[in-house]
């Protein structure tokens, strides 16, 4: 993201604050956080497509108004390392990409970040409150509920399938 903040022209004081604001977009009446995970492997030479993560409505509105902790946005895209080594507690390294623009409704989950490793990254997917719900409920479950497009690049992944997970 440091990359991404490089290439802006500067904010000109004619400019209202609110433009900022409105690259971060969402409608949520119901609640959708959690992490969704791909049905199927995605990859982008060494690098997996690992999960989408949303927060809670709070976390939206938090980024909206301006309060952006460091690592952390409502909507993130997270890669994983398949082939480098592993770190000292197993796991793999992981790419967290912070967006420079979303837009999330109750239906439609958009995102567009920007990678030094990986390029220009982009979702736009479909999600079925109906499968979350039932994968809420039963605290997670293979159903798919966000499908759609990720772009890596200039790659393109066509009906990229995720089930919902809450987390720990």
């Amino acid at each position: 993201m440091a990359l991404a903040a490089c290439d802006r022209p500067a904010r000109g004081p004619e400019e209202p604050a609110a433009s900022k604001a409105s690259a971060f977009r969402h409608d949520l009446p119901e609640d959708v956080s959690g992490y969704y995970i791909p049905t199927e492997e995605v990859r982008i030479d060494n690098w997996r497509l690992h999960h989408v993560f949303m927060g809670q409505v709070p976390d939206f509105i938090a980024w909206r108004d301006g309060e952006r902790p460091a690592g952390f946005a409502p909507v993130m895209i997270e890669f994983e390392d398949m082939v480098g080594p592993p770190l000292e507690n197993g796991n793999r390294r992981r790419l967290r990409l912070i967006p420079a623009a979303y837009d999330v409704t109750e239906s439609r989950v958009r995102v567009q970040a920007l990678s030094g490793g990986l390029g220009a990254v982009s979702f736009d997917g479909k999600l079925d409150q109906g499968a979350l719900a039932t994968a809420r409920r039963n605290l997670g479950d293979k159903g798919v509920v966000l499908k759609g497009t990720l772009k890596v690049g200039n790659r393109t992944f066509n009906n990229v399938s995720m089930r919902w997970w809450a987390g720990d």
